[in-house]
C-alpha cells in the first residue's frame, strides 16, 4: 500500500436547522442556506466516503479498505470488524434548535435495524452567546413520567439544558436525549450508524409544510432515564494528547498544537485528525502534507512514525 495522510470528499446534508457556518468557518462548499451537517469519513450505505487526494484518489473508504484491510484498519481493528469501518466523523451547524432525539445500544440496533448502535460525543466548536445543549434529564425520570410531558409539550421542562463554549467536550452513551442548540458548530465522532429516534420536533414543518416524522414508540424502551453526567473535563497540555473521552467505541484527544510534536504509535488501529482551529502540516518520510480548520485526515493503521507541526487545534481519534 502506498501510505499518506488521506483526506475525504465531504458529504453535506441539507438540514431544517442548518445554516451557512460550515461554509464560513469550515471553507465547505455551500450547499444551500441550510447545510447542517459535512459527514468528514463514513462508510454508512449510501454514504460512503470518497478519497480526494493521492494516488487513492477517486476511491471510496469501502474500496481500499478492501483491497488493505490489516493496512487502513489495523490488525486488532480488521479481527474485530471485518471490513467494516466502525466510525464516523462529522461537523454540525445548528442555526436552530436539533430535534430532542436519542439513539439505541448495540443490541437494539442489531435486533431492529441490524446495524451498530450509536455511541456520540461532541466538541464544541463555536457557540452564539447564551446557547446550550440538552443532555439526559434533570431529574431521574420514568417512562410514564416522560410520556405525560411528551404528550403535554412540556417535556423540555424536565431535561437539562446546559450553557455551552468553545471547547467543551460532552460524551453521549446510548440511551441519552439530547439536542443540538441554536447558535452552535460542533465536531460530533459517533460508531457507524444513522439510527436515530426522533421524539420532539417543535412541532416545525418543512417547506411542504409537513411535519418530519417521530419515533417515540421506537425510543420508550431505549431510553435511559437516570441523570447523566455528560460533560467532559481534560487538560490542554500543548503538544499533547489530553484525553477527553475513552470508551470501547473510540478514544478521542485533544491536541493544542503549537510548533512540533512527535508521535509514535503502534500498528494495531488507524487514527484521524480533526483540525477545529489554525494549520498544521504532517511530516511523514520527508514529505510534508499540508491541513487546515475543518480538515478531517485518516492516518492508515501503518503509519506509525510521523510529526505534527503548526499552529492548530487537534481532535486525535483512535480505538484502544
Amino acid at each position: 500500500m502506498e501510505v499518506y495522510p488521506l483526506i475525504f470528499k465531504p458529504i453535506l446534508k441539507d438540514r431544517i436547522w442548518g445554516g451557512t457556518k460550515l461554509t464560513t468557518q469550515l471553507n465547505k462548499e455551500k450547499l444551500t442556506q441550510t447545510t447542517g451537517e459535512s459527514w468528514e469519513i463514513s462508510t454508512v450505505p449510501g454514504d460512503v466516503s470518497i478519497i480526494a487526494n493521492g494516488i487513492y484518489k477517486g476511491l471510496n473508504l469501502n474500496e481500499l479498505i478492501e483491497k488493505f484491510p490489516d493496512e487502513v484498519l489495523g490488525y486488532k481493528i480488521h479481527k474485530q470488524f471485518g471490513l467494516d469501518f466502525p466510525l464516523l466523523f462529522k461537523f454540525l451547524d445548528a442555526r436552530e434548535d436539533l430535534s430532542i432525539q436519542l439513539h439505541p445500544n448495540d443490541e437494539l440496533a442489531k435486533k431492529r435495524h441490524n446495524s451498530f448502535g450509536k455511541t456520540e460525543m461532541w466538541y464544541v466548536m463555536q457557540a452564539d452567546d447564551e446557547a446550550r445543549l440538552i443532555v439526559g434529564f434533570k431529574e431521574k425520570s420514568s417512562p410514564e413520567e416522560y410520556l405525560k410531558h411528551l404528550n403535554d409539550t412540556t417535556l423540555v421542562s424536565i431535561l437539562d439544558q446546559v450553557p455551552v463554549k468553545k471547547g467543551d467536550v460532552f460524551f453521549l452513551e446510548t440511551g441519552t436525549i439530547h439536542a443540538i442548540g441554536a447558535g452552535i458548530v460542533i465536531a460530533e465522532i459517533q460508531q457507524t450508524s444513522d439510527v436515530t429516534y426522533r421524539i420532539y420536533d417543535f412541532d416545525r414543518k418543512d417547506v411542504n409544510g409537513n411535519k418530519r416524522e417521530l419515533h417515540v414508540d421506537l425510543a420508550l424502551e431505549a431510553i435511559n432515564y437516570d441523570v447523566v453526567a455528560a460533560k467532559k473535563e481534560y487538560n490542554s497540555v500543548e503538544n499533547r494528547s489530553n484525553e477527553a473521552v475513552k470508551c470501547p467505541y473510540f478514544t478521542t484527544s485533544v491536541i493544542p498544537l503549537n510548533g512540533k510534536f512527535d508521535k509514535v504509535k503502534n500498528d494495531d488501529c488507524f487514527v484521524v485528525y480533526m483540525c477545529t482551529e489554525g494549520e498544521f502540516l504532517v511530516h511523514y518520510k520527508h514529505h510534508n502534507f499540508e491541513f487546515k480548520k475543518g480538515d478531517t485526515i485518516l492516518l492508515p493503521s501503518v503509519l506509525t512514525e510521523f510529526q505534527l507541526i503548526g499552529q492548530a487545534n487537534l481532535l486525535e481519534i483512535t480505538i484502544e
